[in-house]
């Protein structure tokens, strides 16, 4: 269970939806026939699209046991969430990530009783996206809605198995759209929705008025730790989740290109002093040499305010729009160059080959890294290993391990490639203690 510390808030990765309203609430239809107002009509057409999930697997422990041998003793640990049928054909289902980390079997059951094994095609955890394909006859999908004309007030059902009691139907509002900034996931964009949240939601189906799906839940804000319900949801849109699943099946996983570029908020007061009217948009602080971006002709100073037609305000506006689009595909910029408009076209580049850590030691299972191409330094450092992303519930995340650190020694022996961490990281006995750049500080991480 993935969750968001700080002094008011945790946020729970085990969720999603129900704060029931009022039945005779605007917009929810009239069965004719029993004179009362029903959403019965939207649940019939999605119930049999919506599955729940089991998934088990053993994580290593570190002591040795005599029978097994040195490292090989085993935990069977298990998590539970939901799932929602997208592709009947091929048996595709989309879920959360962090329902399917660091497992290795996965049993999927329908809403009429019956049971399969699935496959993990692929999993995403930047966007907590993952995909499941089970091989079985007579499958419901549940179809695809438009997530970018959801407005707030919009009334939503979610649909999930909570506790693992069954198949649960709850209805909610959208409460706001574009929700970011709560640092619960490497790319945000939320759809929120007022609900009662339980654990066994997560993955599950978050369907609008027409039957069609619309989110995948996948966040909850708790006060105190308790878990508890304060009316505020999240789920990952559609059109990104389907963005992020057409990479899945076709490579296994999300091949993302990467702009080249270093860039920050443009600010009211940056604005000023530009001589700029506009205050929405990033400003280029650098251009890395030998990326699309430089090859393009993106110029340090330059303003981005758009990108392919779609207007960019923020940072996170700009992390979010390039984030689901692929390496190799030539992308518009709309930017303002020495106070002047003009389109800049980018082919952006493919992101470095990353190595997950599973293999490497126990203490480091859930982490991704990625070896630093010294033409497109990370955070101007050209020596180190890049962290480029780490599971919430795995032992690299409880180890201290964060996406975006960058290793620069272990156990003060100095890191420069992922095949000499590797290398040092199986060389050292018990704890590792991790040197890491963060946030602009050298930190020291425990690894157990």
């Amino acid at each position: 269970m993935k969750m968001l510390r700080s002094s008011l808030v945790r946020v729970w990765l085990v969720c999603l939806l129900a704060w029931p309203l009022t039945a005779h609430a605007a917009g929810i239809p009239i069965d004719e026939g029993r004179g009362i107002p029903t959403l019965a009509p939207v649940v019939k057409k999605v119930t049999a699209g919506v599955v729940s999930i089991t998934a088990t697997g053993g994580a290593p422990l570190a002591e040795t046991n005599r029978f097994l041998g040195p490292n090989q003793a085993q935990r069977q640990t298990t998590s539970t969430g939901s799932g929602v049928i997208v592709d009947a054909a091929n048996g595709y289902i989309l879920t959360n990530q962090h329902v399917v980390a660091n497992q290795t079997r996965f049993v999927v059951r329908l809403n009429d009783g019956r049971q399969f094994d699935a496959k993990l095609v692929g999993s995403d955890s930047p966007t907590d996206i993952a995909v499941l394909q089970i091989k079985a006859p007579a499958l419901t999908a549940v179809p695809f809605g438009d997530s970018k004309s959801i407005e707030v007030g919009d009334f939503v059902v979610a649909i999930g198995n909570p506790f693992g009691i069954g198949q649960t139907v709850t209805l909610g509002i959208v409460g706001a759209v574009g929700r970011g900034g709560l640092n619960i996931e490497g790319y945000e964009d939320f759809i929120q929705t007022d609900a009662a949240i339980n654990p066994g939601n997560s993955g599950g189906a978050v369907v609008d008025m027409r039957g069609e799906v619309v989110g995948i839940s996948t966040a909850i804000l708790a006060p105190g730790g308790a878990g508890g319900n304060v009316g505020i949801g999240f789920a990952v849109p559609i059109a990104v989740a389907r963005a992020v699943m057409a990479q899945i099946v076709e490579f296994g996983d999300v091949r993302r290109g990467q702009i080249g570029i270093t860039y920050t908020d443009l600010t009211p007061q940056v604005a000023k002093a530009m001589g700029l009217s506009v205050t929405a948009g990033v400003v280029v602080m650098r251009v890395e040499p030998g990326t699309g971006a430089a090859r393009g002709g993106l110029s340090a100073g330059d303003v981005i305010v758009g990108l392919n037609g779609t207007e960019v305000r923020d940072m996170r506006d700009l992390r979010n729009q390039a984030g689901l689009i692929r390496a190799g595909e030539t992308v518009t910029f709309s930017v303002l160059h020495d106070q002047k408009p003009a389109d800049v076209r980018v082919t952006l580049t493919a992101a470095l080959p990353t190595v997950a850590a599973t293999g490497v030691v126990p203490a480091l299972a859930g982490s991704v890294f990625a070896d630093i191409d010294p033409t497109r330094p990370v955070r101007g450092a050209t020596t180190g290993v890049s962290v480029r992303s780490v599971e919430g519930n795995s032992n690299a995340f409880r180890n201290g391990l964060r996406e975006g650190d960058l290793i620069l020694a272990i156990n003060n022996r100095p890191v420069e490639t992922v095949a000499e961490l590797e290398r040092l990281a199986r060389q050292a006995d018990g704890t590792l203690a991790i040197t890491v750049s963060r946030d602009g500080q050298t930190q020291l991480v425990l690894a157990r």
